[in-house]
């Protein structure tokens, strides 16, 4: 399997700008530049995605884990916070929400931490990769 996306970028890199389109056509000629990337101003940038990428990997590598356990999610919820800094990628903190019912948290520990070190996004990164994992639940007991 091959997937690709795109960029176009015209003028230099302050007050240049550029597109990112993928294959399926998800994005489409979406704008970004260095005000988008490295300032506040709204639009998407590649850390962005990044992050987006690595939070779909790693629920769904997180919801193939615990069917393993004969466990299913009712939801996972990650969030995946990208830190750029000197121009590089040093860390990724995943902030994970959880509803698993009949889970406990032994069972949840082992396949969030297999999640974390298998999905091929964190494989593909070199940063430091975090993680905190609130697991919902009906029963006090459950909560981490």
């Amino acid at each position: 399997m091959k997937r690709s996306g795109t960029s176009h970028w015209q003028g230099n890199l302050k007050q240049g700008n550029g597109t990112l389109s993928t294959e399926s056509g998800v994005l489409d000629k979406v704008p970004y530049s260095f005000a988008k990337r490295f300032e506040n101003e709204r639009g998407t940038n590649p850390e962005e995605l990044i992050g987006a990428a690595h939070s779909g990997c790693f629920a769904m590598a997180l919801a193939g884990e615990l069917e393993k356990k004969k466990l299913r999610a009712e939801s996972i919820d990650v969030k995946a916070e990208v830190t750029l800094e000197d121009l590089k990628i040093s860390a990724v903190h995943l902030s994970v929400t959880l509803n698993v019912p009949g889970a406990n948290k032994n069972q949840i520990d082992e396949a969030t931490q297999i999640a974390k070190n298998n999905c091929p996004v964190s494989r593909l990164l070199k940063a430091e990769i975090t993680m905190e994992v609130d697991l919902l639940s009906s029963t006090p007991e459950m909560t981490m």
